[in-house]
């Protein structure tokens, strides 16, 4: 896909405002797609902030598909933890609706439904029509740079081949834009819809299917530097109607194995 730039806006039309992490949440490391308060604030451990993130990464990658199965004592083995670590994490995943945590079954991999789907993309649009302008308001040359360097991380991914990294980078992208509109209560709420949404792409796509077109980012960076408000707002809804409709009611169940789905994670 092509991209289309455009030659940045003069500084002193900007308002400084741009987070300074905003370079970091660009970069390819794993996502923790749910930026809730630090684990310390929560009680939790590095070892199940590491199984929270390889399962929303896995999922996001598509490599857990809904409906998977979550055993217990696969994660005990994988990660060499006790099932109270496990669980820690596992209660994490479910808070966030990545899992469920079903009577005699334990933990699988989300299903969502059909309607569920359609309220969820429903949801995200009208969080991304709140967060364009933001980013739009608060751009600065940092922003910009950190708003092009994930769209170079996608491009590297396509070009590549690579595509789950390209799926995953695609969700990282719009988790960007959460953070540099400012708001911290918006960017939690895009942190579960992301994940909700690589779920019901992961069920509704065709297989093969791109999850998001790089050109079109490309068009909402060259709008966000030109300072280009209501056109970026226009465009992000065109997007994520474009996605929504490539989706399909039909599903394939597959079966994975834990351990491959989780490797380097």
């Amino acid at each position: 896909m092509t991209r289309q730039t455009a030659a940045p806006r003069p500084q002193g039309e900007r308002q400084p405002a741009a987070p300074a992490s905003a370079s970091a949440a660009a970069s390819a490391s794993t996502p923790a797609p749910s930026p809730e308060s630090k684990p310390a604030k929560r009680g939790i451990t590095a070892v199940d902030l590491r199984i929270y993130r390889a399962v929303v990464s896995a999922v996001m990658s598509h490599r857990l598909p809904p409906g998977t199965r979550l055993g217990e004592a696969d994660f005990c083995e994988l990660y060499q933890v006790s099932r109270t670590t496990v669980r820690k994490a596992l209660q994490r995943l479910a808070h966030d609706h990545i899992i469920e945590l079903r009577p005699n079954r334990g933990a699988v991999v989300a299903s969502p439904s059909p309607q569920e789907a359609r309220d969820v993309f429903a949801a995200r649009r009208a969080l991304e029509r709140e967060i364009v302008p933001l980013v739009v308001r608060h751009a600065t040359p940092a922003s910009l740079r950190a708003i092009r360097a994930a769209l170079d991380a996608e491009e590297q991914a396509r070009r590549g081949g690579d595509r789950a990294n390209w799926i995953r980078l695609g969700g990282e992208f719009h988790l960007l834009l959460a953070e540099l509109s400012g708001n911290a209560v918006l960017q939690r709420f895009m942190g579960e819809l992301v994940s909700r949404c690589s779920l019901i792409i992961a069920v509704y796509e065709t297989p093969g299917a791109p999850m998001c077109g790089n050109h079109e980012h490309g068009d909402l960076l060259a709008l966000i530097e030109q300072g280009q408000a209501a056109q970026a707002v226009e465009l992000i809804e065109h997007h994520l109607l474009a996605i929504e409709a490539r989706l399909h009611l039909d599903t394939v169940e597959r079966k994975v194995n834990l351990a491959e789905a989780l490797a380097g994670c």
